[in-house]
């Protein structure tokens, strides 16, 4: 892999999810209500889509995103649409920090395979039209290895993990060329399961595998979804350990995975939350091959509306540097500000506010 094709990611970036206006709450409520009709929703959303890609663009972000606003998570919405997956609600959400999720969820029903009608497809299609050449336009999309959580494999129609596996690459080979034939060449997955299998507890696992054997699993299967991608769309890898209202999953450093995963992982970059404590030290790091991927170090938080101390981002970048060398090093959020559409505890002014300052910080540390 080189450094050559495209500046994507781009020194100062941005996960993917926007806090949600509240005329799109309002728009779902109302529909949920039968005071809207699908197509009135759509169009509100259509709308604040516009306004929230223009503030994008203005704020100076170069890869811009639809802030999600069409979803209600930022992965049940794609599943459930896939063949073989239906969405559902189960008896409990997942155990976040001090809170339980909305209790939603997917589940395999039959044989997974690639929608060729999948409405993220005709989204992304308006999106980019919307976003006009002003930006790139930026696609996030859950991680096939979500489809690896804990109660989503159904075992009567897939008792062979192997088989599962086979399929779900093939599903998510087919998504991506469906992206790129829509216009699309940036892709975000974004994988909460690979980043669970660093911590002790090893979250939403119930498949009887040890971690070294999911951590190859999932190698695998990134790879493979990988491995005929056209050489001009640039693919990369969010790393979250869990966002929800301002709150999160699990602990844990990246030093589990590191030494399959960051090494040998196929993607253009890796977005790595490091927003706290929790995210352990830089040094797995250092498994970063020189002049392979980019690491985009998400060194501020979408939790909370507080600016960081410029001169710790600084020190912070700096430290990143004894592993991975500068110019391989871009900054971000640790996540989005809405990974589902309740969003996180902060208002839309604080949430530019912060955007901008990472731009800001980015042209001073990153040239």
């Amino acid at each position: 892999m080189t450094q050559t094709k495209v500046n994507i990611p781009f020194r100062a970036d941005h996960v993917g999810s926007l806090l949600r206006p509240e005329r799109i709450h309002k728009a779902r409520k109302d529909f949920q209500e039968g005071a809207l009709t699908s197509q009135q929703l759509h169009a509100i959303e259509t709308e604040e889509i516009k306004k929230v890609v223009d503030k994008q663009i203005e704020a100076g972000l170069e890869a811009v995103t639809d802030g999600e606003f069409r979803r209600r998570f930022w992965h049940t919405d794609f599943l459930e649409h896939l063949n073989g997956v239906e969405g559902y609600v189960p008896e409990r959400g997942y155990q976040f920090k001090g809170e339980e999720t909305e209790r939603y969820n997917v589940r395999v029903n039959g044989k997974i395979a690639f929608n060729v009608d999948h409405p993220h497809i005709k989204e992304f299609i308006q999106f980019k039209e919307i976003v006009g050449g002003r930006a790139v336009a930026k696609q996030t999309i859950p991680s096939p290895n979500q489809l690896f959580n804990a109660g989503i494999r159904n075992l009567d129609i897939y008792p062979d993990i192997e088989e599962y596996a086979k399929d779900i690459i093939q599903t998510y080979r087919d998504a991506l060329r469906a992206f790129y034939n829509a216009g699309c060449r940036y892709i975000q997955l974004d994988d909460v399961y690979i980043a669970g299998l660093n911590s002790e507890g090893i979250p939403f696992n119930d498949s009887g595998f040890s971690r070294e054997e999911l951590i190859d699993l999932a190698l695998r299967v990134a790879n493979g979804v990988l491995e005929d991608k056209p050489e001009d769309l640039i693919v990369t890898t969010h790393l979250c350990r869990g966002n929800y209202r301002s709150k999160w999953a699990f602990e844990g450093s990246y030093a589990k995975i590191a030494p399959t995963l960051f090494a040998k992982e196929k993607v253009d970059a890796f977005f790595l939350e490091y927003d706290d404590d929790r995210s352990g030290n830089f040094e797995p790091l250092d498994y970063i091959p020189n002049g392979g991927p980019y690491v985009v170090l998400g060194l501020f938080t979408s939790k909370h509306g507080n600016l960081e101390d410029k001169e710790t981002i600084k020190a912070r970048v700096k430290e990143a540097t004894q592993y991975v060398p500068l110019e391989q090093l871009c900054i971000s959020p640790q996540c989005g500000f809405a990974s589902t559409h309740h969003g996180n505890i902060l208002t839309e002014d604080e949430q530019w506010a912060k955007l901008k300052y990472i731009i800001e910080t980015s042209k001073e540390i990153l040239g």
